[in-house]
């Protein structure tokens, strides 16, 4: 078995689509509507569905907002440098809402960022060696 996706609803899919590849860098991979169902569906991610974990975008067209649930946490998105993540996301025109830093009682390097719709977004530094801050 593996995870194949984590599927998020969006109140305004255009938005949504042009936070996660603009600002995050994620590619369309696949999108579709559904007239009858009336709502789309569309995948991003950093690589082909085959190998790699993918974010489901689901926009029911009836629907302009949801409550965030108080069970969901965060996506999760392995970076090399942080610091320099937050500066190109801010430069992207996204929302940084924890600046990046070592995680409270840690040393892993962390940040968070949300999405249009307030989904959080954690950044976790995979190369512990790149820029520190102390």
């Amino acid at each position: 078995m593996r995870m194949l996706h984590t599927m998020l609803r969006v109140g305004n899919l255009e938005q949504s689509l042009a936070f996660y590849t603009q600002v995050l860098g994620m590619t369309v991979l696949r999108r579709h509507d559904f007239e009858e169902g009336r709502f789309t569906l569309a995948f991003v991610g950093y690589g082909d569905e085959s190998d790699h974990t993918v974010l489901e975008l689901t926009y029911n067209w009836d629907t302009s907002q949801y409550d965030l649930g108080t069970a969901y946490g965060h996506i999760a998105l392995g970076v090399d440098d942080a610091y320099e993540a937050c500066e190109d996301i801010k430069r992207r025109g996204g929302e940084v809402v924890r600046p990046a830093g070592p995680m409270k009682g840690g040393k892993t390097v962390i940040a968070f960022v949300k999405d249009p719709d307030g989904y959080l977004i954690e950044l976790i530094q995979q190369d512990q060696h790149a820029r520190s801050q102390d």
